[in-house]
């Protein structure tokens, strides 16, 4: 694309230099220009990317798109915008030629619930069409090529640039869990969602977006057409209170889920075991027979969502059934920890991604399906650093209500003291009256949980999920809770040998 041309799709107001010049693609980030480049130059709260041009040039930056004035002298061109974040999007949307334009794209939205929807939805997609495109917290897939996922949602210019390299590898349609960080910062801007899904809205998040209304209200701009384009489809939860209000905003057809509203897609009653899910659900083409290794009731919620999803995509009953229950499982989403050989502990360790009050509630109550009534769960949960730090307490008041045994300690603390981050957890466990094991070191409270373990009892490892990683105060460290969870499990089987 001609920067000329480029210049009338982001709305500039003032250019200069040559702009004849051919774009091929577009970057925020100076280290991944190449020749034929265009750079956006943004201030952000830590740094102003304008310090980096030089550099950008010197990698092969045809031009730059900045909020101050056109400088000449600074690259060979200069196109100046009200909005540099906004311009990003619709510049790599423009230049990757509009790829969610050639795409059914399904965005995903909402406080739980996200990732495991999206990885339902993205097997239904590849058991009707065969590939399949997924972008979200855990991994970017396409076409079966995983990438690295650096955040739940990429930045805009990683979006376009990903759907561009999907429509090129053959997929027809494409999932991407989008958060409300990155509606707020545009990195949604311009993509057209044939469907939407709204999962639910509880507590999160509150550090950056202050109020629960400007949560909900970054979220209602997927549905509203606020991001440049209306959804042909909007799937809502018609049991959460949000999704209730949302009905009344959100643009083009719209299918409710759930368990107790009379949904659209629904199911009266359905069987959870350790091994999974079974139930009938109840759609406007029919009824549904599901099966999935998926356990715990907030799944039930997720593979309703799924098959929302599915139908409003025009695949047929079977093949969303198939996709449902080819997706076996999703990375530290409720996850069972086993050891490598057959023989397995007489208890079961759980790593589960929970990390707001409501996502834990509803995962104990899981874990204590799971368990029964003669068997305990036993807890081991922190709350992250630098983050919404009203959750902390509220996080513990649950983790004790809920557990036979909960364990206080360590999540990413970040630039945090730990210390003082469980003190404000222990407000809430204090509320309960119930006692509770502080162990501020995260590997010895995970050995401990599992060295308690009596037979038939959960073991809940609760906070981290999928990530391999610890962020402390000056570095990050490798920490997987799957793995120090084996470990612990092996040496009690040495112990009790």
């Amino acid at each position: 694309m001609k920067l000329l041309d480029l210049t009338t799709e982001i709305d500039a107001i003032g250019s200069t230099g040559r702009l004849d010049a051919e774009a091929i693609d577009v970057t925020h980030d100076s280290r991944a220009c190449a020749p034929g480049s265009v750079f956006v130059a943004i201030r952000g709260a830590k740094l102003d990317a304008h310090r980096y041009i030089a550099q950008a040039v010197d990698r092969g930056a045809i031009c730059v798109i900045s909020e101050l004035q056109p400088q000449a002298s600074e690259a060979p061109a200069w196109i100046q915008v009200p909005d540099a974040r906004a311009a990003l999007a619709r510049a790599a949307e423009a230049v990757h030629g509009h790829p969610s334009r050639r795409l059914k794209l399904v965005g995903i939205t909402g406080t739980n619930g996200k990732t495991t929807t999206a990885h339902l939805v993205d097997s239904i997609i590849r058991a009707s069409e065969g590939a399949s495109a997924m972008f979200g917290t855990i991994s970017h897939r396409i076409a079966g090529r995983e990438l690295d996922a650096r955040n739940t949602t990429p930045e805009a210019s990683d979006i376009q640039r990903m759907l561009a390299q999907a429509v090129a590898a053959g997929c027809r349609s494409a999932v991407m869990e989008v958060s409300s960080h990155a509606i707020d910062l545009h990195r949604a801007d311009g993509l057209n969602c044939t469907v939407a899904v709204f999962t639910n809205l509880t507590r999160d998040h509150l550090d950056y977006h202050s109020t629960m209304e400007s949560y909900f209200a970054a979220k209602e701009k997927l549905f509203t057409g606020a991001l440049g384009f209306e959804p042909l489809s909007s799937v809502i939860n018609a049991d959460d209170e949000y999704g209730v209000r949302l009905l009344g905003t959100a643009k083009g057809r719209k299918i409710t889920y759930g368990l107790v509203n009379g949904a659209d897609v629904r199911t009266d009653e359905f069987k959870l075991s350790p091994r999974g899910l079974t139930f009938v659900a109840k759609t406007p083409s029919g009824k549904i027979e599901i099966n999935s290794a998926l356990v715990g009731r907030p799944h039930v919620y997720n593979i309703l969502a799924a098959i929302a999803a599915g139908l409003a995509l025009g695949f047929g009953l079977e093949k969303i059934a198939s996709g449902v229950a080819e997706c076996r499982t999703v990375a530290g989403r409720f996850e069972q920890v086993s050891l490598e050989d057959s023989e397995q502990p007489p208890f079961t360790v759980i790593v589960d991604y929970a990390h707001s009050d409501d996502a834990l509630k509803n995962v104990l109550h899981t874990a204590r399906e799971v368990a029964g009534r003669d068997r305990r769960v036993i807890t081991v949960f922190g709350c992250g650093g630098d983050r919404d730090r009203t959750k902390r307490a509220p996080m513990g008041e649950i983790a004790g209500s809920l557990s036979d045994v909960a364990i206080v300690t360590s999540d990413n603390p970040r630039s945090e003291d730990p210390a003082a981050i469980i003190a404000d957890i222990e407000v809430g466990l204090g509320r309960t009256g119930r006692p509770y094991l502080r162990l501020v070191d995260r590997r010895e409270a995970i050995f401990r949980a599992i060295g308690e373990a009596r037979d038939g009892d959960v073991v809940l490892i609760a906070g981290k999920g999928h990530e391999t990683y610890q962020v402390l105060r000056d570095q990050t460290i490798h920490f997987d809770d799957h793995e120090v969870a084996r470990e612990a499990m092996m040496k009690r089987r040495v112990s009790h040998a």
